[in-house]
């Protein structure tokens, strides 16, 4: 096969030393670069277009959650493998809502990011073994609804409790507008009433 060409995103010059000396024992890995941000990283992501981004979720500025939301909109051929310190399910779920393909721990082995490498690359979702997801939130993870930027901002207020007026006068929007959206997402949540809506929303961590 060919070299999956990989580019680590980390404001820890540590971890980057570290996955860089990982990925240079992994065979079938071409690291194409390193960055320190998320500037630095969409910098190089033009130039280089790898096939893989490994980010950390927590940076300063763009958190990696924000990234992940760039590079799937800039660049869709891209996929996106999160890494964190954290195991928090709701960081998971922000990452996967966003796009990510995988989610890594920093403390994973080589053995370990060579497999999750491996597996974003061939199209499937990869979560670290020492998330201790069930195969049924996985599969719950996957299904979470993909919702573009204004979707996010009236379905936050909509748990706000606002009614579609406020909202359209808050958003600067047509009524017709807001309630096209909130039809939107009763459909992509697959569910009859607001009620419902919010519920699974807060159960998907998006409000």
């Amino acid at each position: 096969m060919d070299k999956v060409k990989v580019l680590v995103v980390d404001d820890h010059p540590m971890v980057l030393e570290g996955m860089k000396s990982m990925l240079q024992q992994i065979e079938f890995v071409d690291m194409t670069g390193a960055a320190s941000n998320a500037y630095e990283a969409l910098e190089k992501i033009k130039t280089t277009l790898p096939d893989i981004v490994i980010t950390d979720i927590n940076m300063p500025e763009i958190s990696g959650i924000e990234l992940t939301l760039k590079i799937r909109k800039e660049y869709p051929s891209v996929k996106v493998i999160a890494m964190s310190t954290f195991k928090e399910r709701s960081y998971i779920s922000q990452m996967v809502q966003n796009g990510a393909s995988g989610y890594l721990v920093k403390s994973a082995s080589k053995e370990e990011i060579e497999e999750a490498i491996l597996s974003v690359y061939e199209g499937k979702l990869y979560m670290s073994i020492d998330v201790n997801l069930s195969a049924n939130e996985k599969e719950k993870l996957i299904s979470v609804p993909t919702l573009s930027s204004r979707e996010k901002e009236v379905l936050a207020l909509i748990a706000d409790g606002f009614t579609n007026p406020q909202i359209a006068a808050k958003l600067f929007l047509s009524m017709h507008t807001v309630d096209s959206h909130r039809k939107n997402l009763l459909t992509k949540f697959e569910v009859n009433n607001t009620a419902s809506l919010i519920k699974l929303a807060s159960k998907y961590n998006l409000v």
